[in-house]
């Protein structure tokens, strides 16, 4: 019996098992179960056979066309080294039977050799097979390795990522508590700001109701006094004083005239020296923070007048103009009065003092002192309604120097006793913290200053 087809069929059934499927476009399986049947009748044809010189030689053709199908077929290059360890013994058992069937004593003569020659291709194909088989057995272990080692850098890859995932986490939520204490750190910040201005506003209200509460008691006997005295001028000159001589009585009632129009003037500035009083009284009234509907137009007017006539209190020979501009569709918004007019009435006493001292100083009689107040409705960049407050004067005006310090606490231009630098500093508090508003100024040093409040409707 031929060696050929057992290789064959080895050949066959390792095609079976390692060729990938998706490598072919063919059923290579169907192929190769029909190409096992074939070889097992090969070898039974060679059984039957066994002296039939052509039978031996179609096998062995057949079994050297299924080696060359392996190696021109890519798809079979997998089986390359199985059938390249079959080729001695094909070649030493086709070279035999050529020999055999021209000179048949040749063959007897050197007969052992041809069988030494077929003995060395199959051992040699039994060492190939072995060194493939080890080979492979070495692959895999090469391959198994390499993909455990792909699985541990997968998994050290997934818990790289996860651990990624975990420290973006926890910096997201570091983050996020820290925003919180700074939003913390941010309203504790506001509350000591509000805390600061309310004992500010609280100091300058006892100080304020102090000094009205003072002056009122003297006030209200000057009027009491005045209008009293009018009275008994009046009994005076329908009484003793009606019995005189003629001459007499028209030079005393002239001076009673006299008497009775300066009581009626003294009168009349005392009830309106009552009345700022009972401004500065309203004005030192601790604010309850309430924000209420207020006349901007109304409440501006009020306490410029006020200003006015406080400063010509302390100056008779201070006159200045009030020019007024209110926008006649201004509407009422919700502000704390007496906050807001703590600020208002800043202003004007910065603005009549610096035409003041500019009136002063001046060595023109052209001057003339102005203070100007104007509203308008505006309408803010965010597309909110507001109110403007402009408040201007043509004045000494600011430095461009000092421009970055005229908010801080404590910080004036006015001489030493006329200003204390808490005025702008409390007006800016007020503005910006209890309104949300806005406060910019422009200025010209020796020209101008113009205030410019805006409140949100």
């Amino acid at each position: 019996m031929l060696f050929e087809p057992l290789l064959a069929l080895l050949l066959v059934d390792y095609l079976r098992r390692k060729v990938d499927p998706k490598q072919a476009d063919y059923d290579i399986r169907r192929y190769a179960i029909n190409g096992r049947y074939l070889v097992i009748g090969l070898i039974i044809l060679d059984i039957v056979t066994e002296e039939l010189f052509l039978v031996d030689i179609a096998i062995r053709l057949c079994v050297v066309a299924l080696m060359w199908l392996v190696y021109s077929r890519k798809e079979l290059h997998v089986a390359k080294s199985l059938m390249f360890s079959m080729i001695p013994y094909v070649i030493a058992s086709f070279v035999g039977d050529v020999a055999g069937a021209i000179d048949a004593d040749f063959y007897e003569t050197y007969k052992y050799v041809f069988e030494s020659a077929n003995l060395f291709g199959m051992l040699w194909f039994g060492a190939m097979w072995f060194v493939n088989r080890s080979q492979r057995r070495a692959l895999e272990r090469e391959r198994i390795k390499r993909e455990a080692e792909e699985t541990r850098v997968r998994v050290m890859a997934e818990m790289k990522v996860n651990l990624e995932a975990e420290v973006a986490q926890r910096t997201a939520e570091l983050q996020q508590q820290k925003e919180e204490l700074e939003q913390a750190l941010e309203e504790l910040k506001h509350t000591q700001a509000q805390l600061i201005h309310s004992e500010k506003m609280a100091s300058l209200g006892e100080l304020t109701a102090g000094i009205a509460h003072e002056i009122q008691n003297p006030l209200n006997f000057v009027n009491n006094f005045s209008e009293v005295s009018v009275e008994l001028l009046d009994e005076l000159k329908t009484g003793p004083l009606a019995n005189l001589p003629e001459e007499t009585a028209d030079e005393v009632g002239e001076i009673m005239d006299d008497l009775v129009q300066n009581l009626e003037k003294i009168n009349l500035h005392g009830k309106r020296a009552d009345g700022i009083v009972k401004s500065m009284l309203q004005h030192s009234r601790s604010s309850t923070g309430e924000k209420s509907e207020t006349d901007i137009n109304a409440l501006a007017d009020e306490y410029m007048r006020l200003s006015y006539h406080g400063l010509r209190a302390k100056d008779k020979s201070f006159n200045a103009m009030m020019e007024t501009d209110f926008a006649a569709d201004l509407p009422r918004i919700a502000v704390v009065p007496q906050d807001l007019g703590r600020v208002l009435l800043n202003l004007f006493n910065n603005a009549f003092y610096s035409v003041s001292e500019k009136k002063k100083n001046s060595v023109s009689n052209s001057y003339e002192p102005t203070v100007a107040v104007a509203t308008q409705h505006v309408q803010q960049p965010n597309g909110r309604d507001a109110v403007q407050i402009t408040v201007r004067d043509n004045g000494l005006g600011i430095p461009r120097a000092i421009l970055d310090k005229i908010y801080q606490p404590f910080f004036t231009t006015k001489p030493t006793g006329q200003g204390t630098g808490l005025g702008l500093s409390m007006s800016y508090d007020i503005i910006h913290k209890v309104h949300g508003g806005e406060m910019q100024i422009d200025t010209e040093e020796g020209e101008y200053a113009a205030f410019t409040i805006t409140i949100p409707a």
